[in-house]
């Protein structure tokens, strides 16, 4: 007996299930489908607005809240409701210890080169967890309003994403429930919801503008026969709109000749002022005044003032787009369109200085929040084989990666990235005096190798002996037209290099591939559990390694109470190690850290200037 499926939404037969497009904003976020009149349409539902804010907020349980609901708490609880987490995907404390005043919440520095963690009440989330809750209430959302499961979708990313941006965002997806079919540059998906690129036979050369609530970056892309090239991409991974409202604060401050101090103590007011200032941005794309009070503090903005206040901001921006030009080695006269993206290309003044800077006036008849995700919809469409008009080009079907620390899968080549391709990674080693390094590489969607196919491993032998994390190890996949993987290995201060090549998709028929990729998804929670241990874990175990290193090398310039203090701390540590429990582990990690940090720099000091007498410590 055939199921036929009716999509009550809209009353219509549905031969296939709805692949959805979603925009994973810094502010914002929003997912849209395609219609039954075949256009492309962002969700609303039931009222909730089109826009979903990018905020989750933890409650005393460690529910989480998402969207609407949770922006509320920003002012009440800031330290437990986390925002602007886009800007912290795939990235490492030391990428973000200069912004950590932007934030409301305790970012952990665990003083290593790995993920940023966020802590909130006595948990550890990561910013895939995080993205991973805004994910899952877009999906909800589009479910409710649809009425129809929603289990694959499109996600847009900036253009400038590294790999490791691309494979948390890529994670969060799967950590959601939903199967990732194509991570998609936002600027492509841009230019798709204009209609650029739908005629094959055009050739045109386009500039991207997208200036967002936290990052602004602009492409120039090159599209031809249906094929998006990207031919450069620059920009500010922490100028947007929050630098707009990071100005207007600071004017109101100096304005009512407040005290910074007090004021960033008060978290909750700061956030008001924050919000007010928002609101006063929006105002003004439509008004020359803004004046209300916030208390006894006025705040009162002009059009000019604040025109003046961001021109800096603005002019950083247009810097970018002549770099991008450069990069890309055309002029302004090689641009054919101009398309901007982001909320905060509706100030009047953005708008004025792109359309000087490209002598062109930019496309901006599409809502600028929206135009990423009705052309990830677009895209999504394709990739459902509803459209014959845009060449895709070949895919590879499964991740490429290779085995780390704890068994688990590193991936260096996404599943879905076009082919030919080239990716890589920067790797070192873990232990001191350390030569040699297996390299395995695997196959597959699950965190854990074991889960994986093997497709090979070699040594990279005759790394110079050095301190555990001194060597550079560049590790290189070059997949080819093929389906030939090159996996190179070299160790960058001495040269040291070995090369080989594997065919990855030898031997793993259709079915197999399908199989791993329902695993994937069906394993997808307990997995990220998994690794997420497994990394707590590797981390908490360093930890140990290099506490005890460092009391044994300098307890001469340590006291007998801070050396036992810390011994204490280590053994905490190592009984939350033998427990199992991540959020423990993360704990006991960050006290022993906090514990040890002012006579870690003391000694430190005392180090350089022994040093500088013509003594040296190690």
């Amino acid at each position: 007996m055939a199921k036929i499926s009716i999509n009550l939404a809209t009353g219509s037969l549905q031969k296939e299930e709805i692949i959805v497009g979603i925009d994973l904003g810094t502010t914002n976020s929003l997912v849209a489908f395609i219609n039954p009149d075949k256009n492309p349409q962002v969700i609303n539902d039931t009222g909730k607005g089109l826009l979903v804010p990018s905020v989750v907020h933890f409650n005393a349980q460690g529910d989480a809240l998402v969207g609407n609901e949770a922006k509320e708490f920003l002012i009440t609880d800031p330290e437990n409701t986390i925002f602007s987490v886009k800007r912290l995907l795939g990235r490492s404390y030391k990428d973000v210890a200069n912004h950590q005043d932007t934030f409301s919440y305790k970012i952990i520095d665990d003083e290593n080169d790995s993920l940023v963690k966020i802590k909130a009440g006595d948990k550890f989330y990561t910013p895939i967890e995080l993205s991973a809750q805004i994910l899952k209430e877009l999906k909800a959302r589009a479910e409710h309003a649809l009425k129809t499961p929603v289990n694959r979708a499109v996600i847009t990313v900036p253009a400038y994403f590294n790999d490791s941006q691309r494979q948390a965002t890529r994670d969060a997806g799967r950590l959601a429930g939903l199967d990732v079919l194509r991570i998609v540059n936002e600027p492509t998906a841009a230019s798709l919801a204009y209609g650029i690129g739908l005629d094959p036979t055009q050739r045109k050369t386009i500039a991207v503008y997208d200036l967002g609530g936290g990052t602004f970056d602009v492409s120039i892309l090159d599209i031809q026969n249906g094929i998006f090239e990207v031919l450069s991409t620059n920009g500010n991974t922490f100028l947007g709109g929050d630098d707009f409202d990071r100005a207007i604060v600071h004017y109101w401050i100096e304005k009512n000749n407040l005290d910074t101090a007090e004021l960033n103590a008060n978290g909750g007011l700061m956030q008001s002022l924050r919000l007010k200032a928002e609101e006063a941005k929006k105002a003004l794309t439509t008004q020359n005044l803004f004046n209300e009070k916030l208390g006894e503090i006025w705040c009162t903005l002009d059009k000019q003032t604040f025109e003046q206040l961001i021109a800096f901001k603005v002019a950083e921006t247009i810097q970018a787009c002549e770099r991008a030009l450069t990069d890309a080695k055309i002029t302004i006269e090689d641009i054919d369109e101009v398309v901007l993206v982001g909320g905060s290309t509706r100030t009047p003044y953005v708008k004025k200085q792109v359309a000087e800077f490209f002598h062109r006036e930019p496309h901006d008849q599409i809502n600028p929040d929206e135009v990423v995700a009705l052309g990830a919809a677009i895209q999504a469409d394709i990739l459902a084989g509803n459209r014959s008009d845009i060449l895709l080009l070949d895919v590879t079907p499964l991740s490429l990666g290779i085995e780390t620390m704890g068994g688990l899968m590193d991936v260096i080549i996404p599943r879905n990235a076009k082919v030919p391709t080239k990716a890589g990674r920067q790797y070192t080693t873990s232990v001191d005096g350390q030569v040699n390094m297996k390299i395995s590489v695997y196959q597959g969607e699950r965190d854990l190798v074991q889960e994986n196919r093997k497709l090979a491993e070699f040594d990279l032998k005759g790394i110079p002996a050095m301190p555990a994390g001194l060597p550079k190890v560049d590790i290189n996949f070059l997949l080819n037209a093929d389906g030939i993987l090159t996996v190179q290995a070299i160790e960058l201060r001495s040269g040291v290099k070995q090369e080989v090549d594997i065919k990855p998709s030898y031997g793993l028929t259709d079915d197999t591939v399908e199989k791993m990729l329902i695993d994937s998804i069906t394993h997808a929670k307990s997995d990220v559990a998994q690794r997420m241990l497994i990394e707590a874990r590797s981390e908490g175990e360093q930890l140990v390694y290099t506490a005890e290193r460092f009391i044994d090398k300098h307890a001469v310039y340590l006291s007998e109470q801070e050396i036992s203090d810390t011994k204490i701390y280590i053994e905490a540590l190592k009984a939350a190690l033998a427990s199992q429990e991540k959020d423990d582990i993360l704990k006991k990690a960050d006290e022993l850290n906090e514990f040890t940090r002012p006579f870690a720099e003391r000694v430190m000091d005392m180090a350089v200037s022994s040093a500088m007498k013509g003594k040296t410590i190690e």
